[in-house]
């Protein structure tokens, strides 16, 4: 494909942020391409497709990558730069534009969510090596299934709630912050303490937890550990933990980390990366440092 590579191919999902980046695309394109010239775009139809149409762009040789969505896309995208943990081009540059109220990617590096507010920054965002989280776990039906992150992954009720949004009609509705509010009730409402055994370098234990959280950082993981308090406090806390300060985390810092469900535990404990639901614990967490180019 001749020129392919000097354009940036855009990923595009017009049903993100409620449908509002698909009734605002028309400014958001015009708004990249004064950063970008003559890019190239796919929008995208069904979940998953963004992954493959980023294996299929960097084949054809596109050296930039932008994707535009919510968490769920951006992470999708990041996932396309890989195939079997395996960079597919180690040279080639990841650029996100996050449209939404809330985004845990966007909170990981400092950055205000909104279309408006990530395309100024790529304006003057420098190109840095960056490290990426691997999470293997569990589908539902007992698959084996391997997931990217970027900024976070965790399990538990942050798992279940999730898992909730992702199935959820309301946030389209009446937005994402009202919607995590009555789901994360719901999934409170639900909820009995998990006991997990905790494998992380130099640390093995059980524990009963509300959840769990893994940032990569630094070549390793910053993990989060919160425990099962009252119910009355456990949404107050989950939030908290997504901003890393919730009251009586414990705190660990390991480069892998295998949890699994003791066998008194009841039910599935869910896995989440970046926001979406990705499968059930057991789990194996790695780092890959300095994986991917992201322009940030």
């Amino acid at each position: 494909m001749a020129g392919a590579a000097m354009t940036a191919f855009v990923v595009f999902n017009p049903n993100s942020a409620g449908g509002r980046t698909g009734r605002d695309w028309q400014a958001i394109e015009e708004a990249l391409e004064q950063v970008f010239p003559l890019p190239s775009f796919f929008v995208t139809t069904a979940p998953g497709q963004a992954a493959r149409v980023v294996r299929d762009a960097l084949r054809d040789g596109h050296m930039e990558i932008i994707a535009v969505g919510g968490d769920g896309t951006i992470n999708e995208a990041l996932n396309g730069f890989f195939d079997r943990g395996v960079a597919m081009t180690p040279d080639a540059v990841f650029n996100f534009v996050h449209n939404g109220d809330t985004s845990t990617i966007c909170r990981h590096f400092g950055l205000p969510p909104g279309w408006r507010a990530g395309v100024a920054h790529l304006k003057t965002a420098r190109i840095r090596k960056t490290d990426v989280g691997r999470v293997a776990c569990l589908s539902p039906s007992g698959a084996p299934v391997s997931r990217l992150f970027l900024a976070q992954a965790s399990f538990g009720l942050s798992g279940s709630v999730a898992q909730a949004m992702g199935r959820s009609r309301i946030a389209r509705l009446f937005g994402h912050g009202f919607a995590k509010r009555l789901h994360g009730a719901a999934a409170l409402w639900r909820w009995r303490e998990t006991r997990v055994r905790l494998r992380a370098d130099g640390h093995d234990e059980i524990a009963g937890i509300a959840s769990v959280a893994l940032s990569p950082r630094g070549g390793a993981f910053d993990l989060s550990v919160l425990g099962g308090r009252g119910k009355h406090r456990l949404l107050r806390d989950l939030a908290a933990q997504a901003q890393g300060d919730a009251p009586g985390l414990r705190r660990l810092r390991s480069a892998r980390l295998t949890a699994a469900p003791t066998l008194d535990t009841q039910g599935m404990v869910l896995v989440e990366t970046d926001g979406e639901c990705a499968g059930t614990l057991p789990a194996t967490f790695e780092i890959y440092p300095n994986a991917i180019n992201l322009r940030i």
